[in-house]
């Protein structure tokens, strides 16, 4: 038997052994073509060429999915067994996949290395700044079959869906009053504690539109509110009070 004396892993053959090596030196000398990824064994490249290729020969047995390569496959097949072998040391969660768990430590990091260049706000995920940027360019990809409305970001479709369905999956554990959304839930929650909110108005349209949709005129900034007479102003004439108004 070949033993690994960084890991203590054994092989049969010495060649095995001296391609696992290669995993501790970081040594990559096969690179692929066609995007220069490089990879520390030969099977490892022949298996990634199949995602230039388009061949998917790995299906899963239990759902019919195919994958380019074994590794994906294995990680997919988590999702049936549901195995999940990557662990959080800060808060225990358990994740199916590495990618998952890095992108999970920067909630307690507070790591947010993806900055817009336009306007500088940064997110944890590259997936979250590349949704983010669709409001700078103006693309509303997310369309609601329903009204025909467009949005930037899925998160917002999906949100805005609610108002169709009257999906209102968030409920206060205390009095049971449900919300679409989660900001409104944990606005309403303050409530019950005694904390005070303020709310002023930005109209979204011309004053002169349909006032009875008072829900489309509340903004919420931080724990500022208005006096409660203030409601029933109309959105031009609204102006901030020095009092307050528990919610």
């Amino acid at each position: 038997m070949h033993t690994c004396d960084q890991c203590e892993k054994s092989f049969t053959r010495k060649h095995s052994l001296i391609e696992h090596t290669k995993i501790h030196t970081g040594e990559k000398p096969y690179s692929c073509d066609q995007c220069e990824k490089s990879f520390t064994r030969k099977d490892h490249l022949k298996e990634h060429m199949n995602v230039h290729t388009g061949e998917k020969p790995h299906s899963c047995d239990q759902c019919g999915n195919s994958f380019a390569s074994k590794v994906n496959l294995k990680k997919h097949m988590r999702l049936h067994t549901g195995e999940k072998p990557h662990t959080c040391d800060q808060c225990g969660m358990s994740f199916a996949q590495k990618g998952y768990l890095k992108v999970h430590m920067t909630i307690h990091t507070r790591e947010k290395p993806h900055s817009c260049d336009q306007c500088g706000k940064s997110f944890a995920r590259k997936a979250h700044l590349k949704e983010h940027m669709k409001i700078h360019i103006g693309e509303k990809p997310h369309t609601c079959e329903q009204c025909g409305m467009s949005f930037a970001q899925k998160g917002a479709l999906t949100c805005h869906m609610k108002v169709h369905t009257g999906e209102k999956p968030y409920s206060c554990d205390q009095c049971g009053k449900s919300y679409t959304d989660v900001n409104t839930l944990k606005s309403h929650l303050r409530s019950h504690s005694g904390e005070r909110l303020y709310i002023s108005f930005r109209p979204k349209g011309p004053p002169e539109n349909s006032y009875r949709r008072k829900a489309s005129y509340v903004f919420f900034v931080r724990k500022e509110f208005l006096h409660a007479e203030c409601l029933k102003r109309t959105p031009e004439k609204t102006q901030r009070c020095e009092g307050s108004y528990v919610l």
